[in-house]
């Protein structure tokens, strides 16, 4: 019995082994071979449940069972898996680039008869027919074998890179001397005790997993030892990297992705990938975009020049620094941080046990969104792996809304960062009429617990749990019941962040973090003077923060549109950094070789979608802050509001028909200027 084939509904994740992996793909992709044939021939009615009867049902069991692996491929890499993910990959990417292109399936498409579609079927019909176009099923002859041929070496591309980012990142180690540790907190220090112990190793072992690497960036005292953690994590996957990681480096990769975006762009009649990118977004342009992210640059740098002669500043007279060097800036601002604000982040981080955060995250959403969350319970990958469900309470008693996997520490062979992925879509079946619940992957990387006490998070984990959940939440509440425009599929790419950006706002409101914090060995919650330190240190900074985000999102969307793919793309970074930049990082930095969001995670000429969410998720949570009580407690009506016009309509219409269902208007940026402190005073 191979686990991948199996149809209970939940992914057998503690049973699918590296040899399920081909042979499934292969039973899979025969059975969606068949069903694509039978809805293309010539007598089979072109009618919009026939077709999804046949093809949906077939291709979603794929799809889940391909997701099953990739995922595995994300938070479990091992050789064995990684050999098998990449041996049915091509197979995989092939027959999906063949589907979105297959020229009887877009004529059957277009036959239909769209006055017998409901609004959400409506949509969803629109969506496939535009991504028809997008996927070259207009394309003919040898143009036709060219674009099946560039996705499927795009796909191959995009898993080197991820590969060479994890394999480089994992690599690295340091083993410290306890002299090279002081001013590092505890906690990261008896993990790395612990983790060469392991090794049978002296000293502390210290990775570029950022758990270790941001507490030696922002606390050790040895400006020596940052330096080589430094090093080491900005030449990651390049030929900057010392001579023993050079095969992890990314160079070629990113010149061949970017040589074959351009080519698909040109093949689809676009005069480059970015003005490809824009097509399904909000933005309708390119252009477009660049203006936003320029206005927004020279906004935000009048801020950026401040904070960065305040860090010069106190570097000289406090810490006795002339001339900081690039790894001395984290450490800088910690310490001038704790010197205006009085509190550093690990004396914050003791109040926030990993079980007491995740309650009051489950509170505030039980309470806006008039849901009940529970542990549940399904086979898992890996042990600190949880599963949970979300329910609502209506005249028949509990019933299931939908169901969510909560994986958050970091580990060898899981990768970094953070992110939401869908395991199933919520939908009306048509194969039996019933009602599908959506299921979700909530992914982070904190640090484990150590010594038998909770995990501890800093402030930022917990501002990342939150995102996350909103992700999480935009596809789980969904009331949509096509498949295609549920949850968050069809939602904008641009449009994508609102709701997980919306939810970190709740991470500084006082009267939802108290409920949310116990001091790990007191168990006393967080002192108000303690959070009112941190709310006045909230923008430290943000100018420079909004100018960094600019300068990667600038990057990209430049790099998608006026460059060169045979060009070295490093001189245009140096030129956006010139452009935007108020810190210059040394020339041997190589940040864009592990810019897994856009080579390998779906963001290319779309990193600017943070940015430009941010206006939406700014205003929409200024609703909240218009609508307070007296005890400054968000109003339940209007998270019903929010929930109905946002959450639960997922992508059965435009973005801005939602927001503006929501706030009666269009977005403005005088929202995320305000709360980001970005307003003259």
């Amino acid at each position: 019995m191979n686990p991948l084939l199996s149809t209970t509904g939940l992914p057998l994740f503690d049973q699918i082994q590296p040899e399920h992996v081909l042979p499934a793909m292969d039973d899979l992709l025969a059975h969606a071979e068949q069903a694509l044939e039978k809805v293309t021939a010539a007598d089979f009615p072109a009618e919009w449940h026939a077709i999804a009867r046949e093809l949906d049902v077939t291709t979603e069991r794929l799809g889940m069972a391909w997701g099953a692996v990739s995922h595995l491929n994300s938070v479990a890499d091992t050789p064995e898996l990684r050999a098998a993910y990449n041996a049915a990959l091509p197979k995989v990417t092939e027959f999906w680039t063949r589907l979105g292109a297959d020229e009887r399936l877009y004529a059957k498409y277009k036959a239909i008869d769209t006055t017998t579609l409901n609004a959400e079927q409506l949509q969803a019909h629109k969506n496939a027919v535009r991504n028809f176009v997008l996927g070259g099923a207009e394309l003919q002859g040898a143009e036709r074998e060219r674009f099946a041929a560039i996705q499927e070496k795009q796909a191959e591309l995009g898993q080197k890179f991820s590969e060479n980012t994890l394999d480089a990142t994992d690599a690295f180690a340091h083993y410290a001397t306890e002299a090279e540790l002081e001013g590092v907190p505890p906690d990261a220090v008896q993990a790395a005790r612990a983790a060469a112990q392991v090794e049978g190793k002296e000293g502390y072992k210290l990775t570029l997993k950022m758990p270790c690497y941001l507490p030696i960036m922002q606390f050790a005292k040895s400006s020596a030892l940052r330096a080589v953690l430094y090093r080491a994590y900005v030449t990651r996957a390049s030929t900057e990297a010392a001579p023993e990681f050079l095969k992890f480096d990314n160079t070629a990769v990113i010149r061949d992705i970017l040589a074959l975006r351009e080519e698909e762009a040109h093949l689809l009649g676009y005069a480059n990938f970015g003005a490809l990118s824009v097509v399904p977004k909000m933005a309708d342009s390119p252009a477009t975009v660049i203006t936003f992210l320029r206005d927004l640059a020279r906004k935000a740098r009048p801020f950026a020049e401040r904070d960065i002669a305040d860090l010069r500043a106190f570097a000289k007279t406090d810490l006795g620094l002339n001339d900081p060097q690039a790894w001395d800036w984290p450490y800088i601002s910690e310490k001038l941080k704790e010197a205006r604000y009085a509190f550093s982040e690990q004396e914050v981080k003791q109040y926030f046990t990993a079980p007491k955060v995740l309650a009051g995250l489950f509170k505030i959403v039980e309470t806006l969104f008039d849901v009940e969350i529970r542990e549940d319970s399904a086979p898992v990958w890996n042990a600190g792996v949880k599963f949970y469900r979300i329910e609502r309470r209506n005249a028949q008693g509990l019933q299931l809304v939908g169901q969510f996997y909560l994986d958050p520490t970091a580990r060898s062979g899981k990768r970094g960062g953070a992110w939401m992925d869908d395991v199933r879509t919520r939908w009306l079946r048509p194969d039996n009429g019933q009602l599908q619940t959506p299921v979700a992957h909530l992914v982070c990387n904190f640090a484990e617990s150590v010594d038998g006490k909770p995990a501890l998070l800093t402030h930022d984990d917990v501002t990342t749990l939150f995102h996350e959940f909103g992700h999480g939440l935009h596809h789980m509440l969904t009331q949509v019941n096509e498949r295609d425009v549920s949850g968050i599929s069809g939602v904008e790419w641009d449009a994508v962040e609102l709701p997980s950006q919306f939810m970190e706002n709740f991470c500084w409101e006082w009267n939802v973090l108290q409920h949310m914090t116990s001091h790990v060995d007191t168990g006393a919650a967080l002192p108000r003077a303690l959070f009112d330190k941190m709310l006045a240190a909230k923008n430290f900074q943000s100018g420079m923060q909004t100018l960094r985000q600019i300068e990667f999102a600038l990057f990209d969307m430049l790099l998608h549109t006026e460059h060169n793919p045979s060009d070295d793309f490093l001189p245009l970074l140096e030129q956006v950094r010139q452009e935007v930049a108020v810190l210059q990082p040394p020339a041997w930095s190589r940040a864009a070789h592990t810019f897994s969001h856009i080579f390998a995670g779906g963001y290319a000429a779309g990193y600017y979608s943070y940015k430009w969410a941010e206006v939406l998720s700014a205003d929409a949570y200024a609703a909240f802050e218009e609508s307070a009580d007296a005890q400054g407690l968000p109003n339940p009506e209007t998270g019903r509001q929010y929930r109905m016009a946002i959450l639960e309509a997922g992508g059965s219409r435009p973005a801005m028909e939602s927001f503006k269902a929501f706030r009666g208007r269009e977005p403005s940026l005088d929202a995320l200027l305000r709360h980001q402190g970005m307003t003259a005073h």
